[in-house]
């Protein structure tokens, strides 16, 4: 999916709702979880109840891959009815992944080529040789960790060098010139608060996906105050809030009204920017 067509669906919808496909057979409805192929029965279910209020779709590995054989062809299932009954949809394939460059090209293969997402996740670490091999696809993208949600992120992405300049900016620098705002976006997580000023100095026009919205503690007005720009340029995902809002038989009813009220608060601050 280009930029365009993005940005269009989040201004046709009123939305930049990203929802969460984390699930886990655990946690999903008992009705539901003793039922055949229960993993894509939910999902299936979620995704009919909040395709209307949101623009993406971000199924995490983890979920699938801990359920092997199952889990997989769960996941592809998945990301075939989503493409076959909602095509406007973007799917993120949060993968995490980032290796030498004859392993990426094949993770690339495996994600674009066979899975037909339209993102990964993709971690910086080893450089851009494990990057680049994402690159190059058209309408498809790369979607880097830059400052994440979880505590330990801490740990390294605030480290500065002697310049003064911290890693996760760093990160953001350098891979701007292995790509551009057309096809790579950034992970800064929702907790970050007023952090998303300092990404927006050194990132002005490029995507960024946020979680930790909700369960996670973060906050959607904070997010919008310091990092919506003149075209959204925001992705703003919510698992566990819209997934599990109930675990009964209602669940997919419940879904939709924590969709929905978070597609009516988006709406309004996309109004309130003059975006919509």
């Amino acid at each position: 999916m280009k930029r365009s067509e993005l940005i269009e669906n989040i201004r046709r919808k009123g939305s930049f709702l990203c929802v969460g496909l984390d699930t886990d057979p655990l946690k999903i409805p008992a009705h539901i979880a003793g039922m055949p192929d229960p993993i894509f029965r939910f999902n299936k279910a979620i995704i009919d109840a909040t395709a209307p209020y949101c623009v993406a779709y971000k199924p995490n590995m983890a979920f699938y891959e801990s359920f092997g054989a199952m889990g997989w062809d769960a996941l592809e299932r998945t990301i075939a009815y989503i493409r076959q009954n909602y095509p406007d949809q973007f799917i993120i394939a949060d993968a995490k992944r980032g290796d030498i460059g004859n392993t990426s090209k094949l993770y690339a293969r495996s994600f674009f080529e066979h899975l037909d997402v339209d993102a990964i996740t993709v971690a910086p670490y080893m450089g851009q040789d494990s990057v680049t091999p994402f690159l190059g696809y058209e309408g498809k993208w790369v979607i880097l960790l830059a400052l994440t949600s979880n505590k330990g992120s801490h740990d390294f992405q605030l480290i500065k060098d002697q310049s003064g300049t911290p890693l996760f900016e760093s990160v953001i620098n350098t891979s701007s010139q292995w790509a551009g705002p057309e096809e790579m976006m950034y992970v800064v997580g929702a907790t970050q608060g007023r952090m998303f000023e300092e990404i927006r100095r050194v990132a002005p026009h490029s995507f960024l996906l946020v979680p930790g919205v909700g369960a996670q503690g973060g906050s959607l007005e904070d997010v919008c105050r310091y990092g919506l720009t003149d075209d959204c340029g925001l992705l703003v995902n919510s698992s566990r809030g819209i997934i599990y809002a109930s675990s009964g038989e209602d669940f997919a009813q419940a879904a939709t009204a924590e969709a929905c009220k978070l597609r009516d608060q988006m709406s309004e601050i996309l109004k309130a920017a003059n975006i919509i």
